[in-house]
């Protein structure tokens, strides 16, 4: 089925998250995103005030992180960061669950947790997105944490940091699609560096894409167009069925 530059692009949240990034790296980052016409940009909460004057009358959406990246800040705490990211300009805000919470089973408090970031989104007309972190969670638990999510009001439910011990996977991207209704969308992060990544994460049915090498993925996308081979299936896939490499 064929895909367009445009259809790639508003799946991808350009991620500017590195802490050694400076302002100078943050307003370079936003650049990118104009350039490719991308969902957002993900941010560092003090950010902020940059990202939203860069991208400020674009279709580019600021967008933070909260209780980054461990997740194990108090809730009254992630929600003032939350507001406060509203505040700036914010509109998406990517959260992570209380991870030790969620291992200790304490489900409600992490149900309590992502409904009071939720109600704090959505009083302003922001989306909520929240990070599982995957690499800590078994299959079950990851389970558990996309119904809780769903039950507390979430807009997403999200792999990864990228600062865990491991990234995106595709079969978690499935598990989790799987683990909610079509009201709650996936979004896949940590580690995804190539267009055929961000395309099996689509097929596996993931909305959005978190990622850092946005100029890379997009340049692929723009060669595989110029090619006539731009689909939602990997290159692998396309090379097989057409018996050869392209």
């Amino acid at each position: 089925m064929a895909i367009t530059l445009r259809d790639i692009a508003k799946m991808l949240d350009h991620s500017t998250l590195q802490p050694f990034l400076t302002e100078d790296d943050i307003r370079r980052g936003c650049d990118v995103a104009l350039q490719y016409d991308t969902a957002t940009v993900c941010a560092r909460p003090g950010d902020m005030p940059i990202v939203v004057k860069a991208l400020a009358g674009s279709d580019v959406k600021p967008c933070t992180v909260i209780g980054f990246p461990h997740g194990a800040h108090h809730t009254d705490v992630k929600v003032y960061e939350a507001n406060r990211a509203l505040d700036d300009g914010c509109v998406e805000l990517d959260m992570v669950l209380n991870i030790g919470k969620m291992l200790s089973g304490d489900t409600a408090y992490v149900q309590d947790e992502i409904a009071a970031l939720a109600q704090a989104a959505h009083a302003r007309n922001a989306l909520l997105k929240v990070i599982l972190e995957t690499c800590y969670l078994s299959d079950e638990q990851k389970k558990i944490a996309c119904a809780l999510s769903e039950q507390a009001g979430a807009d997403f439910v999200k792999t990864s940091t990228g600062y865990g011990s491991a990234g995106a996977k595709v079969e978690d991207v499935a598990l989790m699609r799987a683990a909610v209704s079509d009201k709650v969308r996936v979004k896949a992060s940590g580690g995804i560096r190539t267009l055929d990544m961000v395309l099996a994460c689509r097929l596996a049915g993931a909305s959005r894409c978190g990622v850092s090498a946005t100029a890379k993925i997009m340049e692929e996308a723009k060669e595989r167009l110029a090619k006539g081979i731009l689909t939602e299936k990997p290159l692998a896939e396309i090379e097989k069925n057409a018996g050869g490499a392209y």
